[in-house]
């Protein structure tokens, strides 16, 4: 399994008659003109294998150029979330984040598994646009485009291929992301799935796709000097009207449970289960066919001079800070490479004032500071360049785990599956149809006093299977 990437081309590029350096933009994915044709996706190949020796990306708690990452297991059981930073991901401008939110029994291996694959998805669909560009007779990815020079015309048409090559990037890489785990046969994401929101920047551009209800927010100075936080992603719930219209429309369920009302849930028809309490998700191939899909809402946003770092979170950290408390966190840091550290803290702070009796949900943090600058000293005793799976003790020290079928829990199931297709946006995405075998267990998200669980339970199918599905 593999993607194929440039790694090496350089990051600027003469542009114009006088010569001047100008930065890439997106639509340029690392290479410029017809000199540099011969650079090419193709130059380099990535596989899984390959990850762990990349110098420029992070997985486990620590810092990196530009960035800063750090995540604690909560009280629910194993640490199910997960987190990347990919600097020089696809040219030496271009930085790739992600945030990933498992749940389910099996929610921590589907985290770790989007957040290794999904990246080398979006690289393959990036390379798949370039190889369409080139059969229609269009030189490559070479434009340059100034949203601000005054050339209105033909900046908007510019910015609309811009958006349009990306927007069917992303697309393309969450879907082929979700239809990989369910060809998985030794990991189960019948009722297992993850949330996912990535971020590439390359140069004064960032490139976004959400699902699920993780969050990325932006702390940007306005004209009085005074620091704003800015929401970049929607909480993708099931209360909202057009994720409800789609549920039922596709004859699921949505409502709240008596004790949690402000907690809207997506139910099968035919059973009370599972709950989930988002609309969208890698995984969750139970609720396939019923309304939750995997297609990521895409934003394009370009950096003005005010902008100053980047929040990407799970909702561990939402659930108990506003992305106005967020950003004053971090803007008053001791250091930048300590900030998503105090998110964090300050997040288990609250989460033990506001619910005392709940448990505390796992927090991932990473925070992106769009000068492309840290601090000069290495305060932090944490070991970032180490890109081995982990998990974190309830101590947030990690744990290397990198065999997925060690690393199963032992709660397995067996299912009814049913494959499917949807569409949406004008997108066809396979519903999927993951499969487990062994005896039947009862399985809760509720297990014990908690305040917000994505899943509430199981649902229970027949034991028999079709052998068609085996």
């Amino acid at each position: 399994m593999g993607c194929c990437v440039s790694t090496s081309s350089r990051s600027t590029c003469s542009s114009g008659s006088n010569g001047d350096t100008v930065t890439p933009s997106c639509l340029e994915l690392g290479f410029c003109g017809t000199n540099r044709a011969s650079r090419t996706f193709s130059d380099h190949v990535i596989s899984l294998r390959q990850l762990p020796s990349l110098p420029n990306r992070i997985v486990t708690n620590g810092k990196s150029r530009s960035s800063c990452v750090f995540t604690q297991q909560g009280r629910k059981g194993v640490n199910q979330d997960a987190m990347i930073v990919w600097e020089d991901f696809l040219s030496e401008d271009a930085i790739f984040c992600g945030v990933f939110d498992g749940h389910g029994p099996h929610g921590h291996l589907v985290a770790r598994k989007a957040r290794d694959v999904l990246p080398l998805k979006l690289l393959s669909s990036l390379r798949s646009c370039e190889s369409k560009r080139n059969r229609s007779g269009k030189s490559g990815f070479k434009e340059n485009i100034n949203l601000d020079n005054g050339e209105s015309d033909k900046d908007s048409t510019a910015e609309d291929e811009l958006n349009s090559i990306w927007r069917e990037a992303f697309l393309k890489a969450y879907h082929a992301m979700d239809k990989e785990l369910r060809s998985y046969r030794n990991l189960d994401c019948f009722c297992s799935g993850s949330t996912a929101v990535t971020i590439v920047k390359q140069g004064s551009n960032l490139f976004m796709g959400s699902i699920g209800d993780s969050r990325a927010i932006m702390g940007s100075k306005d004209s009085n000097d005074s620091m704003l936080a800015i929401q970049l992603t929607i909480d993708l719930k099931p209360d909202l009207p057009r994720e409800a219209e789609r549920i039922k429309r596709c004859k699921g369920r949505v409502f709240a449970l008596q004790d949690e009302p402000e907690v809207h849930r997506v139910w099968l028809p035919f059973d009370d289960a599972p709950g989930l309490a988002m609309a969208r998700a890698f995984g969750d191939f139970c609720l396939k066919e019923y309304g939750v899909i995997s297609i990521p809402e895409f934003y394009h946003r370009v950096l003005t001079d005010g902008d100053q770092f980047i929040v990407i979170a799970s909702d561990g950290v939402w659930d108990v800070l506003s992305n106005e408390e967020v950003v004053e966190i971090v803007s008053s840091a001791p250091t930048r490479s300590s900030a998503a550290r105090s998110v964090v803290a300050s997040a288990a702070r609250e989460w033990k004032l506001k619910y005392p009796t709940s448990k505390m949900d796992d927090c991932a943090v990473v925070c992106l500071f769009l000068d492309g600058k840290m601090d000069s000293e290495s305060e932090c005793d944490e070991q970032c360049f180490s890109s081995a799976t982990i998990q974190s003790n309830h101590s947030g020290n990690p744990v290397e785990s990198d065999d997925v079928q060690k690393s199963e829990p032992s709660l397995k199931r067996n299912y009814t599956v049913r494959s499917s297709e949807e569409t949406y946006g004008g997108l066809s995405v396979d519903a999927g149809d993951g499969i487990s075998s062994a005896e039947e267990q009862n399985w809760s998200g509720l297990e014990g006093v908690t305040r917000v669980n994505s899943l509430v339970q199981l649902p229970r199918f027949s034991d028999e299977r079709p052998n068609a599905l085996l």
